[in-house]
C-alpha cells in the first residue's frame, strides 16, 4: 500500500467523491510532512518538491525566487 493509498483508505474521507478524496489525502500528507517545521524548513520542503517536479517533467525554464537573506 502506497502512502497515498493509506490516506485514501481513511474512513473520514470515504463519503467524498474520488477527486476530492485524492486532493484531501494529498493535503493531509503535506500537513503531516510539514507539521512542526520552521518556516525555513517548510520553504526547503517545497523547494525540494519543486526541484523534483522540474526534473520529472523536464521543465528547464522555471526560475525560483527566494526571500532575501
Amino acid at each position: 500500500m502506497t502512502r497515498l493509498e493509506h490516506y485514501l483508505a481513511d474512513p473520514a474521507l470515504a463519503d467524498e467523491p474520488l477527486p476530492l478524496r485524492e486532493i484531501h489525502a494529498i493535503r493531509l500528507m503535506i500537513h503531516d510532512d510539514t507539521q512542526n517545521l520552521s518556516a525555513d524548513e517548510i520553504r526547503a520542503y517545497y523547494q525540494a518538491e519543486l526541484d523534483q517536479a522540474k526534473r520529472k517533467f523536464k521543465f528547464k525554464y522555471a526560475e525560483t525566487t527566494s526571500p532575501p537573506g
